[in-house]
């Protein structure tokens, strides 16, 4: 079809393997086209699977809700990570639901699919052309609509594979069960694309079973997401079986003229109940931070108890605690001003000063790295090989260079931006609907970015990309739409969708890298 591949060894073996190879077999030896309406069977098998997840994470989310209702000091961060979860996982739900609505339309009529969504609620049920082979294909490769699947299938598995990132078998299951990695002929010996591998010649019943199992994948996921979630809100609970005071120092070394920090805490205690804290007989503040100044050098010590309501009781006890710390002389301190490693191709800003003495007395040196200074600032542009690059600092101290220190970062590339669509002050990047003012907005336009919560700001522009409006697939140079886009953009109605995808971004390295589609409905 259209000159694509056949490829019957598809990237997805557990979704389809048997299935698939018990139906070319069928199809080779002209078995009637009513014996296909089997998979009409394993479709309700399907569908029954996922009721019983919308359920399972409906009872999921209620006991979220209420978890975070009585304690949303421990829950919030998760439940609004779950909430996020749910709203992603329905909107993939949703467009492989249109997905399939498509392709019957193609195959039965849009009047029959409109009479069975009337009587049924799902007019995906019940195909008349379930034995068509072609109307896969046509909507799915030759108008390019299962590009688009793979991508929007992608973005999600890749989102939901990073918030599991503290569970490594869970993280692997999201991503096999949502792979959509190349597949592979061995009689050929020749690869194809994920969209050619699934729908190529098949047949409108068995594309059906492959999208409702991709559905129920989504489901399941969404399950396993939100029980992850769940779960962490307690990953960081210390369980005791009995009471202790600690003293966590911000360091136990400090250089003269610095200060000596430390927080006295009470083990397993309720946040809502406030102990009192005292040193040397003395209380201090409310949150056990003790602070004072390191005027001279040598060990120093110190001792003191933390006062609390015991629980079953309710009479105040006394926990005591003693620690100590050294002062000493200047050493070298290092801090990136960016992040805590360097990026190659970039110009990674850092201070660099040693406690004591004047900065035109403190050199630095690096290795694999280009050096140079600007204002206050030191600017080390790693080599487009290395690996790692080490400061070193020395400064004069008593007319001579002595050793002050160095440090080992490693040099990374420049991580990848998500792309967003920006329109006025607000951004979209497939989580919400946008407004049909925002989305024809003049002003509108593409963007990579790290996001409101990123750690870095980078300058990246964008090159070009693509948009699918209904259906019709256009390029446009830049990060704007172009007129004949704009044109076809006002003609949309609620509930329609526009998918930016083939996005590339030429970052400060001047590298141009491919970003992640964005899916937007217009409300």
């Amino acid at each position: 079809m259209g000159g694509a591949k056949n490829c019957p060894e598809t990237p997805r073996q557990k979704m389809i393997g048997m299935m698939y190879l018990v139906l070319t077999a069928m199809l080779a030896l002209n078995v009637s086209a009513d014996i296909l309406s089997g998979f009409s069977l394993v479709d309700n098998s399907l569908h029954s699977s996922i009721a019983a997840s919308d359920t399972r994470n409906a009872k999921l989310y209620r006991d979220f809700q209420s978890a975070n209702a009585d304690n949303p000091e421990k829950t919030q961060e998760w439940y609004d990570k779950a909430v996020e979860v749910r709203h992603r996982a329905d909107s993939l739900y949703n467009y492989i639901q249109d997905f399939k609505e498509q392709i019957v339309i193609l195959a039965d009529g849009k009047k029959a699919v409109d009479a069975r969504r009337a009587a049924e609620g799902d007019p995906t049920l019940h195909i008349e052309g379930t034995s068509n082979l072609d109307v896969t294909g046509q909507y799915a490769i030759v108008q390019g609509n299962g590009t688009i699947l793979k991508e929007t299938v992608a973005y999600y598995r890749d989102y939901a594979a990073e918030l599991a990132e503290h569970d490594a078998e869970l993280r692997n299951s999201i991503e096999k069960a949502l792979a959509t990695e190349r597949g592979y002929n061995n009689h050929l010996k020749d690869s194809c694309d994920w969209e050619i591998a699934v729908f190529d010649n098949m047949p409108v019943g068995a594309s059906m079973v492959i999208l409702t199992k991709l559905q129920n994948d989504v489901r399941a996921t969404e399950s396993q997401l939100i029980q992850y979630l769940m779960d962490r809100t307690d990953a960081g609970d210390l369980r005791v079986n009995k009471l202790n005071a600690y003293v966590i120092p911000n360091s136990n070394y400090v250089i003269r003229g610095g200060k000596y920090t430390a927080q006295i805490i009470l083990a397993a205690v309720d946040s809502t109940q406030r102990p009192e804290y005292y040193i040397e007989g003395q209380r201090i503040n409310d949150q056990g931070l003790y602070e004072v100044a390191a005027s001279s050098i040598g060990l120093k010590k110190y001792s003191g108890w933390i006062a609390y309501q015991d629980p079953s009781t309710g009479e105040m006890q006394n926990l005591p605690f003693q620690s100590e710390y050294s002062v000493s002389e200047p050493a070298v301190t290092i801090s990136n001003n960016d992040l805590n490693i360097m990026y190659r191709g970039y110009e990674n800003k850092f201070s660099i000063s040693v406690p004591g003495v004047s900065n035109d007395k403190v050199k630095v040196s690096v290795n694999g790295a280009a050096l140079s200074q600007q204002g206050g600032q030191w600017i080390i542009k790693p080599n487009e090989t290395t690996k790692s690059v080490t400061i070193t600092v020395t400064a004069e101290l008593d007319g001579k260079m002595q050793p002050m220190g160095s440090r080992e970062y490693r040099v990374r590339a420049l991580p990848k931006p998500g792309a967003y669509f920006k329109s006025g002050e607000n951004e979209y990047n497939g989580e919400k609907g946008i407004p049909r003012g925002a989305l024809l907005n003049s002003s509108a336009t593409v963007i990579a970015s790290y996001g409101p919560d990123g750690l870095l700001d980078l300058p990246y522009q964008i090159v070009s990309f693509k948009a699918n409006i209904n259906g019709v697939i256009s390029e446009a140079k830049g990060d704007k739409f172009t007129k004949e886009q704009v044109d076809r953009l006002s003609r949309l109605k609620p509930g329609n969708s526009v998918i930016i995808t083939d996005i590339r971004a030429k970052g400060p390295d001047g590298k141009v890298v491919p970003l992640s589609p964005i899916p937007l409905t217009l409300n």
